[in-house]
């Protein structure tokens, strides 16, 4: 996969993208990142990236030609209409009013051989931007940053774990939190007994299936405590709910 951020501040960067799984992406040829500085699309003495809003108001907004002439001069084609059978990649704005980001949508962008990330700085982009440039606007919360470069590390580095061989084990991504629509459950490691608090003894009994039935409910309990929202969507097996049931008629039993 090649990834093109577009930013005001590329040197945030290299400090996250060269280290750990997105390094070792790197390395297996799975991930390829560049780096483009807006500035370097501007023109003028001073090259001038952002203007006050027509209207007043504080803050600057990023000005939509040097943003155009950024994505014409880094995508095949531009942005006109592309060759029947051609490429287009996704151009995604990452900013505070985007659809919310979660696993599934860091599935769908990882289907994708290149990505085209801009992040927005100040009081935003202009909104001409947004109608006739950007494909998709996504935010990773309900919050407000300085700017989008935490955003795009951030997107980067989920997409990138779902990519093939990039984790080392096969179906390693699978079971993360949220990939399957539940919280994973409670793990552990040497040793087996530290300061008297004991790893369950099924994590020992070397017994696969009984380890998998003890994670599928941990990992239902845990998602029942901390994020019950998750259960509305969740793909749930006729056990599952049989569980969640015993955990709500626990729930009810403990507040009497």
């Amino acid at each position: 996969m090649r990834i093109d951020i577009l930013t005001l501040f590329p040197g945030m960067f290299p400090g996250y993208l060269n280290e750990s799984i997105l390094k070792k992406a790197q390395e297996l040829g799975q991930l390829e990142v560049y780096l483009h500085n807006i500035r370097d699309y501007a023109t003028g003495k001073h090259r001038v990236t952002d203007e006050p809003p027509f209207g007043g108001g504080g803050g600057m907004v990023l000005k939509p030609d040097v943003l155009f002439t950024a994505v014409e001069s880094i995508l095949p084609g531009g942005i006109s209409p592309q060759p029947p059978g051609s490429f287009a990649p996704p151009l995604i704005l990452l900013s505070p009013q985007g659809r919310p980001f979660t696993q599934t949508i860091a599935q769908e962008l990882a289907q994708h051989e290149r990505l085209v990330l801009l992040c927005g700085r100040y009081e935003g982009v202009d909104e001409r931007v947004r109608q006739h440039l950007i494909t998709d606007e996504i935010s990773i919360g309900d919050y407000v940053l300085t700017g989008g470069e935490l955003a795009a590390m951030v997107l980067v580095d989920a997409v990138t774990r779902l990519l093939p061989g990039v984790l080392g084990a096969e179906g390693a991504a699978e079971t993360d939190s949220h990939a399957t629509g539940l919280l994973e459950g409670p793990h552990y490691t040497k040793p087996a007994d530290f300061r008297g608090w004991q790893v369950p003894d099924v994590l020992r009994s070397g017994h696969a299936a009984n380890i998998a039935h003890w994670r599928r409910e941990q990992s239902l309990r845990r998602t029942w405590q901390r994020r019950p929202d998750l259960l509305l969507t969740a793909p749930l097996t006729e056990e599952d709910k049989w569980f969640l049931a015993q955990l709500a008629e626990e729930s009810v039993n403990s507040d009497q």
